[in-house]
């Protein structure tokens, strides 16, 4: 369903007042073994909680302007276990959006075989606003695509994402396997 809202997701957020939402249900996203981010941590690459200059801008600048301003914003990973090697990836570098002032959450597939998940990744804005992540079978974006006018969609969403979050384990409590 095409939407007249912005496509572009720093509007998304900037336009969001209450809570923004994103439940992950893939073990790798993208994964590019020469160059970039995950290449650097498979070299061995850390992000140094000191050297806050050094972490993803400018996702984080935006994120941390977005929950000063009143906004909660809260992410969902369902993982299989034991992780891939991506997943381990992640979960290094994910100190940096907890202070940054996302909350952060880990499901273990399993724990999750009794949700009504939808068929894809999603932010959901407000409660109204979703914003689609459609990937390859490989795990490279193919882009979003925004519904703004499918409240039964957005309350999927919405539901799916509170059940993954009430079962779903803080970042500061899970532990890889």
């Amino acid at each position: 369903m095409p939407s007249n809202v912005p496509t572009a997701f720093s509007d998304l957020l900037a336009g969001c007042t209450r809570a923004a939402v994103h439940l992950e249900m893939r073990d790798a996203y993208a994964v590019d073994y020469e160059k970039g981010p995950f290449a650097d941590w498979r070299s061995g690459y850390r992000p140094d909680p000191d050297d806050r200059a050094s972490w993803w801008r400018p996702w984080l600048d935006l994120v941390e302007k977005t929950v000063n301003r009143g906004v909660v914003i809260r992410r969902a990973r369902i993982v299989s276990e034991p992780v891939t090697e991506y997943t381990r990836f992640l979960y290094d570098g994910t100190f940096t959006n907890v202070a940054a002032g996302e909350q952060v959450r880990w499901l273990p597939r399993r724990r999750a075989s009794a949700i009504a998940l939808p068929g894809n990744d999603f932010w959901l804005f407000d409660d109204q606003i979703v914003r689609w992540n459609h990937f390859s079978g490989a795990g490279s974006s193919l882009g979003g695509e925004v519904w703004d006018d499918a409240p039964g969609v957005a309350k999927l969403c919405a539901d799916a994402f509170e059940a993954v979050w009430e079962q779903g384990i803080p970042h500061h409590e899970y532990e890889i396997h």
